[in-house]
């Protein structure tokens, strides 16, 4: 599976996740801090990785930044992005059964690479619901993403 891995820095975190990853076999596309001359703002970073997402390049993105909200933030301005800040295996899970993420979005500072590896376990392995109700709150957001482009990153 191709994965969109983005941060503003790079660190033992990601290095760790980028292992992970390519452990499973996925095909890491790096952008930020983690590709050479890339731009490392956390606002850029993150639009890039999550475009990779939205525009079906990558079926999943990862962005970093020291607390994660930010990254966070500016992955979920980019339409068809649901960015989730996961700082343990149960939200990452949550995140993907039941909002259907696609981002995941971890605190350089507050995430140690052990807990890395429980977050993306869960978040890999974690299936969106089909329950009806939440099919349709998801529905919701993906078609208020269609018609309000006011969200939409430049």
């Amino acid at each position: 599976m191709k994965i969109a891995f983005g941060s503003d820095e790079a660190t033992e975190l990601t290095a760790a996740v980028d292992a992970w990853l390519r452990d499973r076999g996925h095909d890491v596309q790096h952008y930020g801090a983690l590709r050479a001359g890339d731009d490392q703002a956390w606002t850029n970073m993150s639009r890039a990785t999550s475009e990779a997402v939205a525009n079906g390049e990558c079926a999943f993105g990862i962005v970093c930044c020291w607390s994660g909200t930010g990254a966070s933030i500016a992955a979920n301005k980019v339409h068809g992005v649901r960015a989730a800040l996961c700082g343990d295996a149960e939200t990452a899970d949550a995140a993907r059964v039941w909002n259907d993420a696609n981002v995941l979005a971890l605190s350089l500072r507050a995430t140690s690479p052990a807990v890395a590896r429980e977050i993306l376990e869960a978040w890999f392995e974690g299936k969106p619901t089909q329950d009806a109700q939440y099919r349709a709150m998801i529905d919701d957001l993906v078609a208020r993403d269609r018609t309000n482009p006011s969200t939409s990153s430049g």
